[in-house]
């Protein structure tokens, strides 16, 4: 009887081994696993302010080039090399 009761000891710390190990294997999984999605999140938001970034400077690029590159013209009032002939010309050719 002795014997039977033994073997039901091992048994028993057995299964409460595989048990412990189980619930702790499944715990390190899942943190992987939720560290790697935070990861893949945080770069995915990163390309996103990237793009945004090269958008806003895509769009203010032009505008700003496009308006210095069309004209040609001194449009500083104060400067000594302003011309307010040519300047009229430009707004009167632009309509």
């Amino acid at each position: 009887m002795s014997s039977k009761s033994g073997v039901n000891v091992l048994r028993y710390s057995a299964l409460g081994l595989g048990v412990f190990y189980g619930f702790y294997h499944q715990r390190t999984i899942n943190s992987t696993q939720q560290t790697a999605a935070a990861q893949r999140e945080y770069e995915h938001k990163q390309q996103l302010i990237n793009k945004a970034k090269e958008a806003y400077a895509k769009s203010k690029q032009p505008a700003s080039a496009s308006t210095s590159a069309t004209s040609g013209l001194n449009q500083d009032l104060n400067s000594p090399n302003f011309d307010l002939e040519a300047f009229f010309e430009g707004v009167m050719n632009a309509k």
